[in-house]
């Protein structure tokens, strides 16, 4: 017995010897690799644009797990590629000559890589990206256990949507007149043209210059009254905890007590800046907001210069305070509803649209979209100068949305 099995062992090996040789011969049949390179050419649907340096290009190869990232150049060779089916995408951002931000987006979807030296021609476009936008807005109040009316958890997350640092010091919040879509509109001096709105009311960012930097990524939080809009003294039922607010509109009133974040300046109301004691809010029904900046070596002080100064000359004797529509960074206007679209109290140049939740007394708020991310993660979001577009509307409100970051100079983790 012993000897007929080790007979069959030696057949058996021999014939795995066999089947190996030829398999190695086969394997030493194959042809050899032949890596290709391309050449990838962009032409962008956006004319002046000059700065490429946050863009990349992206080739992926599913089939072969393939990933390869190069930086962009609107001329670019890539070398050592394996002839495949990749999908290729531009994406990142890209500044024109006069420093304005585009996220810019272009693919070629299962495009067959196989000739070696081949030309391919890309087309890319993009959206503008302004530096600084308000990114959510919670405006409409919420309901009591009590079932009444509490309008003191309103507040308005701005966001820094560029790739720069940018200083806060000296930026301006205002509300404009009339403080809810109306179908009474004013009459303003024709002289004036298309070159102001009129603010209703107007505070500013305290500082030296260089106190609040902003880092790209990181929004901030002006809030009617930075409390824990939850407790018991006031209301259990608010969507919201402003406590971490890094601006109150503080007005000195002892029924709602100075909060630890820092005080907004009130700048302008019916001609004074001084409001001691009367609590600051903005309209249940929407009002129509904006951010501005006053350029450097220009003077902007609407309470003691009359030509920043007018009345609304269809009725009244309340002075409003006349912005400059160059001043302005960003503008959202919103309304009771969307049959209140046609009394806007902005131009289409500010925003085209409006947004809205619908109703008042609801907890909810308008934000806007997320269209992409910086490298870090943090979003970039959708501005087209139509808030109609750009807001998703009747969300829980909701501080850091998207994930964006604190300053670190909030007052929850500084210690003031």
């Amino acid at each position: 017995m012993k000897t007929k099995y080790s007979k069959i062992s030696l057949l058996l090996f021999a014939a795995l010897l066999i089947h190996a040789c030829t398999a190695f011969e086969d394997a030493a049949d194959v042809k050899k690799i032949e890596y290709i390179t391309i050449n990838l050419k962009t032409n962008f649907e956006i004319q002046g644009l000059e700065n490429f340096s946050n863009l990349k290009v992206t080739l992926n190869n599913y089939d072969e797990g393939i990933v390869i990232e190069k930086p962009f150049a609107r001329d670019l060779s890539i070398g050592n590629l394996i002839p495949g089916i990749y999908d290729i995408l531009i994406s990142g951002r890209a500044e024109d000559v006069f420093g304005e931000s585009f996220l810019m987006s272009g693919s070629l979807e299962k495009k067959a890589l196989l000739a070696d030296g081949e030309n391919i021609l890309i087309l890319a476009d993009g959206v503008n990206v302004k530096p600084l936008i308000f990114k959510e807005i919670y405006y409409c109040g919420s309901k009591t256990p009590s079932n009444t009316n509490w309008f003191r958890d309103q507040f308005y997350e701005i966001y820094n949507n560029s790739l720069d640092v940018i200083y806060l010091d000296g930026l301006y919040f205002a509300n404009l007149y009339p403080i809810a879509a109306t179908a009474t509109l004013p009459i303003w001096p024709e002289t004036d043209g298309n070159k102001y709105v009129y603010a209703d009311r107007i505070w500013k960012v305290p500082g030296n210059g260089t106190d609040y930097p902003l880092a790209p990524g990181e929004s901030f939080v002006i809030s009617q009254f930075a409390a824990n809009q939850q407790l018991d003294i006031y209301n259990p039922k608010s969507p919201v905890n402003c406590y971490s607010s890094e601006f109150e509109f503080n007005m000195n009133n002892a029924n709602f007590p100075n909060q630890p974040a820092y005080d907004m300046l009130h700048v302008f109301y019916n001609g004074k800046a001084d409001m001691t004691g009367v609590q600051y809010l903005t309209s249940v029904f929407g009002g129509a907001y904006v951010i501005f900046r006053v350029p450097e070596g220009e003077i902007y002080d609407p309470e003691n210069n009359p030509e920043l100064q007018t009345k609304n000359l269809a009725s009244g004797s309340t002075i409003y305070g006349k912005i400059p529509v160059a001043y302005v960074l960003d503008g959202v206007e919103a309304v009771d509803n969307d049959a209140k679209a046609q009394y806007k109290r902005m131009p289409a140049l500010l925003d085209q649209g409006v947004t809205t939740v619908g109703d008042t007394y609801i907890g909810q708020s308008v934000a806007r979209k997320r269209i992409g991310q910086n490298p870090d993660g943090t979003p970039v979001l959708q501005d087209t100068n139509n808030s109609t577009e750009d807001f998703d509307r009747n969300l829980i409100p909701q501080f850091r949305r998207y994930d964006s970051k604190m300053p670190g100079w909030n007052h929850t983790l500084s210690g003031n």
